[in-house]
């Protein structure tokens, strides 16, 4: 029986052997690369299909890092991964377990992949720490994933007649070099999924509002129509930094000009010294905010602020230049009037009917000599020469005929004539027209 029992476990074997594993390709550390993707019995200088169709490639970015945006040189700098995808029979391979291969950068360089480059780029490099940030992954059926992580530098063309309450739009253009839309279809590979961005994005001096994409044909005259991608994304800039150094600092130096109508009108080093201070004052604010801003051929929005502030205060300077000529001029006449009066003899006034009398010393007022317009003046002759204050005693006659037309013209020239007045005017109305031009600026850019 043992015998028997042999020989069927011997037919057993003989009608089932023992089943070996199956080997998979991918995993064969005997096999190499080269000669698994058969990389050397193709030329990979030619795209997939080649005179055929044109190769479909889709793309999909995910942006890293918005690393700054630069008004001077109307650039942005970007950090993302960018993904193609595409299919080329040439590197399928055997493979059991239908398991993809990945490879670094060392085999880009043996087999085709899209040329895509971006339009307008200034600067762009491929990140290589520790090694060329660079993955292919070919899968069994010949699809390739190849992604590779760019940092890039890109023109954007920024309008800043608002600035610094503007918002800005900007577009990274993706496009292949050398194929034509009749060579290669580049397009987003899940529409407007196909951008994702990280959530921790932020600038200093911008919000970032939203990212979108959007495609279409781009034609050149030598060479034809190619597929372009194009990644947008809006800014709007953050206005507090702005009025902390720019608006608060304007706005506080035009008040500050305004003190000077409190201050006396004699009292000239005092104000002098302040208009001059914030005329200068506003001219390194203006110098400062150009400085970091482009040489446009067009105002901005915080030119039109900065430069009406500037005239305000200047427009102070001018005021109390005014207001020093005018009592310049008004302290002479009286200088003059004084001494014509004081070497003319003083006349009696006794018997005169419809006559006013006034006595007054050396050392009357501005405001007595301002009373006398009106009136003529009669000789008076002085009653006692041997005082020893001098006292004048003036005869004056009312003309009941030419009274009315000249209080008419005093009327008229007593703000010219009363330089108190002119600084108690300018106190009600530079405040108010300052207010008055806020209240437009900000409803319109706001």
């Amino acid at each position: 029986s043992s015998f028997i029992y042999l020989l069927i476990y011997l037919f057993h074997r003989l009608q089932h052997p023992l089943s070996k594993k199956v080997v998979d390709g991918t995993k064969t550390r005997k096999v190499k690369t080269d000669h698994l993707l058969r990389v050397d019995d193709h030329d990979f200088t030619m795209r997939p299909a080649f005179a055929g169709p044109a190769v479909p490639v889709g793309v999909d970015v995910q942006v890293e890092s918005l690393d700054s945006i630069s008004e001077v040189d109307m650039d942005f700098t970007m950090t993302l991964y960018l993904r193609h995808y595409w299919k080329d029979e040439r590197l399928a391979f055997p493979s059991a377990t239908n398991k993809s291969m990945t490879f670094d950068g060392r085999l880009v360089k043996k087999i085709w992949v899209p040329d895509v480059f971006f339009v307008h780029s200034k600067r762009s490099f491929i990140h290589d720490t520790t090694t060329d940030n660079i993955m292919l992954r070919v899968f069994p059926d010949g699809h390739v994933l190849y992604s590779l992580r760019v940092t890039v530098t890109a023109a954007c063309n920024m309008d800043f007649s608002r600035f610094p309450l503007d918002s800005q739009t900007c577009t990274l253009e993706l496009e292949s070099y050398a194929y034509t839309d009749e060579d290669l279809m580049l397009y987003w590979k899940s529409g407007d999924e196909s951008l994702s961005t990280d959530d921790r994005i932020s600038l200093s001096q911008f919000l970032i509002q939203k990212f979108h994409t959007t495609s279409r044909l781009a034609f050149y005259s030598s060479t034809g129509w190619y597929n372009r991608l194009y990644i947008n994304f809006t800014l709007r800039r953050h206005i507090f930094f702005f009025l902390l150094q720019t608006y608060f600092p304007a706005t506080l130096m035009v008040m500050l000009s305004w003190v000077s109508f409190w201050i006396d009108r004699r009292a000239v080093p005092a104000r002098v010294s302040l208009g001059i201070t914030t005329v200068l004052t506003m001219s390194t604010i203006i110098t400062g905010v150009n400085a970091s801003m482009p040489r446009v051929s067009y105002i901005k929005a915080v030119d039109i602020y900065l430069w009406v502030s500037f005239v305000f205060v200047f427009l102070s300077v001018l005021e109390y230049a005014a207001v020093n000529y005018l009592t310049t001029v008004r302290d002479g006449k009286d200088r003059k009037l004084r001494e014509k009066v004081r070497d003319q003899p003083l006349p009696c006034t006794c018997g005169m009917s419809h006559a006013r009398t006034m006595m007054l010393d050396g050392t009357y007022s501005e405001a007595d000599a301002n009373s006398l317009a009106g009136y003529t003046r009669a000789p008076m002759v002085a009653e006692d020469s041997s005082e020893k204050q001098e006292r004048m005693v003036v005869h004056l006659s009312l003309d009941n005929e030419s009274t009315g037309t000249k209080k008419k013209g005093i009327r008229s020239f007593r703000i010219i004539q009363n330089t108190h007045a002119i600084d108690t005017y300018s106190r009600m109305i530079f405040p108010g027209a300052y207010i008055f031009f806020n209240l437009i600026y900000w409803s319109v850019y706001c």
